[in-house]
């Protein structure tokens, strides 16, 4: 009984990872990669947490499910940032840098998000220009 819920448990979490990024879902084009940029904006501009309609924006993409799961977990997490991500959210943020479906640049992403202190340093904003010109 207990190898069968490891199981269970163990293929869960392999197909969430998954659905998190994929390759075709997650192009730096199209709807994903326009959310991504916003995101990344709006954590280049944070500054303890994320203004009223910083937070609205993140809302919508965190609410759109034509966006990949990671997308809007990233959206979600910065939402909720209050001076840096709660425990959820940097476990959100784990998760995507460990998947290797995840794209260098989310995981980059994903990295910046959990680990903002106030806001983001000025190596990571380059970063962020950088990875979302």
């Amino acid at each position: 009984m207990k190898i069968l819920l490891r199981l269970i448990s163990t293929s869960i979490l392999v197909s969430t990872c998954i659905g998190l990024f994929s390759a075709a879902a997650i192009a730096q084009s199209g709807e994903n990669g326009a959310a991504l940029k916003t995101i990344a904006g709006i954590v280049a501009s944070l500054n303890h947490f994320p203004s009223d309609a910083d937070k609205a924006t993140l809302s919508e993409i965190a609410g759109n499910d034509n966006l990949a799961q990671g997308v809007r977990a990233m959206a979600r997490t910065v939402s909720n940032i209050s001076h840096s991500a709660n425990d959820q959210g940097k476990a959100a943020m784990a998760r995507i840098q460990e998947n290797a479906q995840a794209p260098d640049y989310a995981k980059q992403l994903a990295g910046i998000i959990a680990g903002i202190n106030h806001t983001a340093s000025d190596t990571e904003k380059a970063t962020l220009a950088e990875l979302f010109q």
